[in-house]
């Protein structure tokens, strides 16, 4: 079947002038279509050729340095008022004559159309070659409530009910990314024929550039990187991994997020999935070396713990970029950047930032504020994370109830995390002043009422500090208790491994900080010195490889 692609591109444009030979991401506008088209033509291995038909002598320059035929457009043809069907009839009709034969199809691809893909397009000419049409053209579904005007100049409806967008019929618009046509269909009037079928694409490859704000979307669209995050989240670790990923991940808005996690990972792969992001779920490296092959990520974020040098080697055979958190293990000098900000100083590497400046804090504590400094303590928080896996939260229970006996007046609030497995032991008791939350959606608005906490030694600790909350801390284990910024120079009474200490030591810090209110002011004034407001910020930077970071590893 020969078949003759052609892209129409005049050099001049009023709305963005010269848009089609203007740098786009690094190369012409023009030479997207063009690689389209030279791609499909090695991809099909079908008798293609390709041919720009303009009116401009610097864009046609541009067009023959990548080997393809430039069409002379006559004056006539290269005005406002001229539509596309006799330019490409024009088009046609000329590359017939030189190369001396009749094409059997006939495509029009748009130059403007850059973040249309080569496999888009080809999926749609074996779709046209599969079926009888004679004409197939691009179209995105966009459903709307729509008017119109009658000619009586009045406004009506374009719907007969009114319903949700998901809910109304189809509504096709034209993207103009290609229209695919019999040749007999190709006249000076039009070039479509009696039988025409849509082949819907994506939004995002449905965009015509005609105003500098579809320039902006595309460049947009055009840098965007496939971003996956391979995560832990389970019992025996705890669900930090998972709400840093999930915070990260917030913020990586106008990229493509995917998880993965290890297949025994239940109440992580259950917060991502509620958190509407997709998750693959890996039953071993060798599974998920077959995952890389398959999805291709730019850029693979490690959020594992420690990594070996066997698996870094592997991953960085399909990635272009690793980001690798809190990691102390042999792989860490294959990572472009780790990340360990609960430390606050390792190895020395090049690729190693550490320190509570690369913290990332939710967006709720940045939103909320801490509450004036109270001189009697009335409010105690206790929290251990999502999963507790030392269960200090059931030691606590106990040990609160009894405080209420010296402190009648000081309430004791336990927030559960949601895959706390023993709640339905830790229940609110109000003759005890012991009330307890589950799964609290807004965690900071419960910070910013405390005058104490007590806490592990992960995350939580740099929550409470951005809300200065003195807290006691009991490390969950030996790997948790080496995070140091929970220590008094950041405001905190550090107690140690939570199951290495014991409840008279917890008892007696607890009731000397609720009746020394000076001790706790200067806890206080030392957690809010702290700022953590551009901790995901520099994040982003190191995971995006922006040349604009200035951060070096001296922290």
């Amino acid at each position: 079947m020969k078949t003759l692609i052609v892209i129409p591109a005049r050099g001049g444009s009023k709305r963005i002038p010269r848009k089609n030979v203007r740098i786009m991401c690094g190369k012409p506008l023009i030479s997207y279509s063009i690689e389209n088209a030279k791609a499909l033509r090695d991809e099909l291995n079908l008798d293609v050729d390709v041919a720009v038909s303009t009116d401009d002598e610097e864009l046609g320059g541009i067009v023959e340095k990548r080997g393809v035929e430039v069409i002379a457009r006559p004056a006539e043809l290269a005005t406002d008022n001229v539509t596309l069907d006799p330019v490409i009839y024009h088009a046609v009709g000329w590359m017939e004559e030189k190369k001396q034969k009749r094409y059997d199809v006939v495509i029009t691809m748009q130059a403007t159309s850059p973040t249309l893909k080569m496999t888009t397009i080809r999926d749609a000419i074996l779709y046209f070659e599969e079926h009888d049409y004679d004409t197939v053209l691009s179209a995105t579904n966009k459903p709307h409530l729509s008017w119109g005007v009658n000619a009586d100049g009045e406004y009506v409806k374009n719907y007969e009910k009114r319903l949700n967008s998901q809910e109304l019929p189809p509504n096709y618009l034209e993207t103009g990314g290609f229209l695919i046509t019999r040749r007999e269909c190709v006249t000076e009037q039009g070039r479509i024929g009696k039988s025409v079928s849509i082949f819907e694409i994506s939004e995002d490859e449905a965009v015509d550039i005609d105003t500098y704000s579809d320039w902006v979307l595309c460049e947009n669209i055009l840098k965007r990187k496939k971003i996956m995050f391979r995560t832990v989240g389970k019992r025996s670790v705890g669900m930090g991994h998972v709400y840093r990923c999930l915070t990260l991940a917030y913020k990586l808005t106008g990229h493509e997020v995917v998880f993965a996690a290890s297949e025994d990972s239940d109440i992580g792969i259950e917060k991502i999935t509620e958190s509407n992001f997709n998750v693959i779920r890996i039953k071993d490296d060798a599974h998920f070396e077959k995952i890389l092959s398959e999805e291709k990520p730019d850029i693979l974020i490690n959020d594992i713990l420690d990594t070996t040098s066997d698996y870094m080697k592997m991953v960085t055979k399909y990635v272009k970029r690793t980001v690798n958190f809190e990691d102390v293990g042999s792989g860490a000098k294959y990572a472009d950047a780790v990340i360990n900000a609960l430390y606050e100083k390792g190895e020395k590497l090049h690729n190693e930032y550490y320190g509570s400046k690369y913290f990332c804090i939710r967006d709720e504590f940045l939103e909320e504020h801490p509450k004036e400094f109270c001189e009697k303590a009335e409010n105690v928080l206790v929290i251990f994370g999502g999963a507790d896996p030392s269960d200090l939260t059931g030691r606590l229970y106990g040990i609160c109830k009894k405080l209420h006996k010296d402190y009648p007046d000081v309430k004791f609030h336990f927030l559960l995390g949601f895959a706390y497995p023993y709640a339905d032991r830790v229940v609110t008791c109000e003759e005890c002043n012991v009330f307890v939350h589950k799964d609290a959606k807004r965690v900071s608005a419960y910070m910013s009422r405390m005058d104490l906490a007590i806490t592990s030694q992960g995350r939580t600790v740099y929550e409470l500090a951005s809300m200065g909350v003195p807290a006691i801390v009991l490390a969950q284990n030996d790997r948790e208790a080496k995070h140091v910024f929970a220590g008094i120079q950041n405001g905190f009474i550090n107690l140690g491994i939570g199951t290495e200490t014991d409840d008279d030591t917890v008892i007696s810090t607890i009731g000397w900080l609720l009746s020394t209110p000076n001790v706790r002011r200067e806890m206080r004034k030392l957690q809010l010195q702290k700022d953590f407001s551009k901790g995901h910020e520099r994040v982003i930077k190191l995971i995006l490889d922006d040349d604009d970071d200035d951060e070096n590893t001296d922290n």
